[in-house]
């Protein structure tokens, strides 16, 4: 009664972390953080530097001491007040991994023990996975998965600290278990039934910072964005490729104008086209890139709907939610159409023009209108007007917002990107008596003949303007092709100076130009695969394989299926290779039990090599030194830190020969 009280008593000393296991968390959560380093503070990679290598620095000098809790704490309550002066917030993708990262830190600034070892495990597959809210790109997967490996090390050699294992030994194993885990990866990708959309919602701030259009215009805006080479997104041709001057991308309609700033109307988005269409389909799809707006982009003018996604009055595809993730859509557009009457609400719209604005551009306007009876020849002044005059299309136009901002353009500076001479000809129309609009989007695309696809990117970004003609309805007009027709024909490089572009805008044909292009198609390959394989793409998928029609069932069902078949393979691998296993020290000793069971000495299942040699030394004195050097000799040789030598080996057997029973 007294020993079993003692027992329950009794306390079991947590096990310490030593220094190689500090030093196998120290790289693994190091690594883990690095790609981290761009978007948090400058103080956030210095705290998780100096606390990290405090702690590091502690397990190889063991004489000292690790900060006090008081110390500790005020470190804490510190970090929560500079993620929140940095940040303005404790919530959301910015400030929490912020925080993430700082605790992480912290813990590792009191870890001790094993327990606090695999806390630590875990916070840095957090920081892992916390790597993808910011990137899911090919590289980043690859960096990510390595990162696996060596945090599966990690954890092996923190479990297993005192081993001794060669590091090369912990690498190879943790690489093969992720291997291994590949086809029950690969099998669930392909095969679990997707949902639209993803299955939780991202922060707000989850895609601050995204590259794109918006839905309003100043004067520069479209000339800063051409400074980014970033993709804007993909398209991949299944008809006959439209020419260039019928590449135009269509994004934003922008009908407001207060003096300086074109603005997008407030219009919901219907399932009707409010046109008809002529002559033959384009058929493309296209992979757009993340950048938090709900507008699609199609070339004039778009004849499908994408799931969940509407058009317009102003004949923008409209999705219900934010471009938030990559997404795959197919498309079909024509470039003959006829958009039909003009509603009296809209008519409105396209021709207001703040008032006292501009008195110059209004008297030339007012002029064409006298002098011309249609509205096409009004059309055909200002585009004559732009392509005579001493126009200059340029990426630096004078900067400045003044006052009557179309009358400067016009008359004095003439100097100016596509949305100066967009938004100067929308004016112009309006002012004569012709509903008009500007359209944003892009204009042209870079061919990658690698992999048969079109790679449109920021730097292609434009601006043109639509007339409403009476018989024809809304019709393109480009005042940037008047001044600038290499713009239109050849894309922004023949247009501008090539130094002004960002690299990969440039087009120069070098190598890394080549190079970069290569790059790009296993970007694509990536993307269309693995990050846009949603239900459309998973069933077009999989019907393509033969399977026909297929639903949830029929995919859970083939799921389990594989996932059963895979698992019977992996235990028959296993028993496969338990029985061919060749390990000389197992089979010398099953020689050396099965000598001694044929005279009657059988070793029982529980009995370890020691126990049992013991227990039949006892039974044969005549046998007992050779039966207990073997015992011995085979423990060490099996349970040992140590790889056994051949020489070992070799005693060992020359034993077990020499052993008469």
């Amino acid at each position: 009664m007294f020993k079993r009280k003692k027992m329950r008593n009794s306390t079991v000393k947590p096990i310490e972390l030593d220094a190689i296991a500090i030093s196998w968390l120290t790289v693994a959560l190091g690594l883990a953080l690095l790609p981290h380093l761009t978007h948090l503070p400058i103080w956030s990679g210095v705290l998780f530097a100096g606390t990290v290598g405090w702690r590091w620095w502690v397990a190889q000098n063991p004489s000292r001491q690790l900060p006090k809790p008081w110390l500790r704490a005020s470190l804490t309550l510190l970090i929560v007040v500079l993620v929140f002066y940095s940040f303005k917030t404790l919530f959301g993708r910015e400030a929490g991994v912020a925080l993430l990262a700082a605790m992480a830190a912290m813990k590792f600034l009191e870890s001790r023990t094993l327990r606090d070892g695999l806390i630590l495990l875990m916070l840095g597959y957090f920081l892992v996975m916390a790597n993808l809210l910011y990137s899911q790109s090919l590289l980043m997967a690859g960096y990510l998965l390595a990162i696996l490996v060596v945090m599966l090390a990690a954890q092996t050699m923190t479990q297993r600290q005192h081993s001794a294992i060669p590091i090369k030994a912990v690498l190879r194993l943790n690489l093969r278990t992720v291997l291994q885990g590949l086809p029950v990866m690969l099998i669930l990708f392909v095969l679990f039934p997707r949902i639209p959309g993803p299955l939780w919602g991202m922060p707000k701030d989850a895609h601050s910072g995204l590259t794109g259009l918006d839905d309003k215009m100043t004067p520069g805006a479209i000339s800063q964005l051409i400074k980014s080479d970033e993709v804007a997104f993909r398209v991949r041709f299944s008809s006959p490729i439209p020419p260039p001057n019928q590449r135009y991308w269509r994004g934003p309609v922008l009908w407001r104008y207060d003096g300086v700033t074109w603005t997008r109307s407030t219009d919901l988005p219907r399932k009707e086209f409010p046109y008809t269409v002529e002559g033959e389909s384009i058929d493309y799809s296209v992979i757009v890139e993340p950048y938090g707006k709900r507008w699609l982009f199609a070339l004039d003018l778009p004849y499908r709907l994408p799931p969940e996604a509407g058009i317009t009055r102003g004949l923008e595809l409209m999705r219900k939610t934010p471009v938030n993730e990559l997404t795959r859509y197919k498309m079909s557009s024509y470039p003959n159409y006829q958009t039909g009457p003009l509603e009296t609400t809209w008519r409105w719209r396209s021709l207001r023009l703040p008032e006292d604005t501009d008195p110059q551009t209004r008297r030339l306007a007012q002029e064409w209108r006298s002098r011309y009876a249609k509205p096409e020849q009004i059309v055909q002044a200002a585009l004559r007007y732009f392509r005579e005059e001493p126009f200059y299309y340029t990426l630096s136009p004078p900067g400045g917002l003044v006052d009557n901002n179309i009358d400067r353009f016009l008359f004095e500076t003439r100097r100016g990107f596509c949305e100066h001479y967009a938004g100067s000809f929308v004016f112009l129309m309006r002012a004569a008596g012709v509903p008009a609009r500007v359209v944003t989007g892009y204009q042209g695309g870079e061919s990658n003949a690698l992999s048969d696809y079109f790679i449109v990117r920021q730097s292609d970004a434009h601006a043109w303007a639509e007339v409403w003609l009476q018989g024809r309805g809304w019709t393109r007009v480009d005042p940037t092709a008047a001044v600038s027709p290499a713009r239109i024909e050849r894309g922004i490089q023949a247009a501008v100076d090539l130094n002004d572009l960002p690299f990969m805008a440039r087009r120069d044909n070098s190598w890394r130009q080549d190079l970069s292009l290569r790059w790009d198609s296993f970007n694509n390959l990536w993307n269309e695969w693995v990050l846009s394989y949603g239900p459309e793409r998973q069933r077009e998928f999989l019907s393509g394989l033969g399977f026909g029609p297929v639903d949830w069932r029929g995919m859970t069902t083939a799921m389990v299926a594989l996932l059963g078949v895979l698992s019977l393979l992996a235990v028959g691998w296993q028993i496969l290779r338990r029985r061919t296993t060749h390990d000389p020290v197992i089979h010398w000793y099953q020689r050396f039990c099965n000598k001694l069971a044929r005279r009657g000495l059988t070793r029982e299942i529980y009995e370890g090599p020691v126990d049992f040699t013991e227990r039949v030394a006892q039974q044969r004195p005549d046998i007992a030194p050779q039966v207990r050097r073997i015992g011995h000799l085979y423990a060490k040789l099996r349970y040992s830190r140590n790889l056994p030598t051949a020489e070992s080996i070799e005693a060992l057997r020359r034993g077990i020969r020499q052993l008469r029973v």
